[in-house]
């Protein structure tokens, strides 16, 4: 079997600018004043570290942080599916996302699951809000809420679909797919193969440069997707 774990933002989905309004609205919330700076776009980092970075640009003071981080954590996932609509209206598949991941989910000996710097619940809010969710087991997959070192999410997943499935899996047989520098780092310390898909904010070269085992343009060529997976993890190397 071959574990294929799928970034989810701008690989899959673009939700706009939900994400955005959603750190605006919990920071004013918890910390009492608009924030000022945001975290950069399509970095690919877990939602734990983008809060701590929030924070910091806005000149939270370091003793604050932690707990200030705690409490916007907590609350995103519930402040994000309030905005299912607004997700739905300015949000967008990416090309080919929904037939690429539908024919990953049919091809036998093929376990699709995610490894994500959302949080479990946010994933599964932004799947099901564009009707991606049927086409995962999101239950062995890798979430930001699991750990917030992306790379760590690798073993994660793998353990979690090691049990569920009866079969080992390793670098020999896992493969990541996402847009941006971060999913090839999460791959190349966490142990997966890394198929870069240039719809995000990096480049195609960027990704290759990086280390990505290989890079696509996009998802709109299913045939040529599954193939560089069979290539990538068939078990020869």
């Amino acid at each position: 079997m071959k574990l294929v774990l799928w970034d989810i933002d701008r690989t899959l989905l673009y939700v706009g600018e939900t994400d955005r309004r959603v750190y605006r609205e919990v920071f004013r919330e918890v910390v009492g004043r608009e924030a000022e700076r945001l975290p950069a776009r399509g970095t690919g980092v877990t939602m734990p570290l983008a809060v701590r970075e929030l924070l910091s640009a806005n000149s939270v003071a370091d003793a604050e942080v932690d707990e200030l981080a705690m409490r916007i954590v907590d609350r995103l996932p519930g402040q994000l599916g309030r905005h299912r609509e607004e997700m739905r209206l300015s949000g967008q598949l990416m090309p080919g996302a929904a037939a690429a991941l539908a024919a990953v989910h049919r091809t036998p000996g093929l376990v699709p699951t995610v490894l994500t710097g959302n949080l479990r619940e946010s994933a599964q809010i932004k799947l099901d809000t564009f009707s991606l969710l049927g086409h995962v087991d999101i239950s062995v997959g890798g979430f930001a809420s699991d750990n917030s070192h992306r790379p760590a999410l690798v073993d994660v997943a793998q353990r979690r679909s090691a049990s569920a499935y009866e079969c080992d899996f390793s670098r020999k047989n896992t493969v990541i797919i996402g847009d941006s520098l971060e999913d090839v780092r999460t791959g190349r310390e966490g142990g997966a193969k890394v198929i870069g898909v240039a719809s995000g904010t990096t480049s195609a070269g960027q990704l290759a440069e990086a280390g990505a085992d290989h890079v696509l343009p996009d998802l709109t060529n299913v045939h040529r997707l599954l193939n560089v997976i069979d290539d990538l993890v068939s078990g020869s190397s």
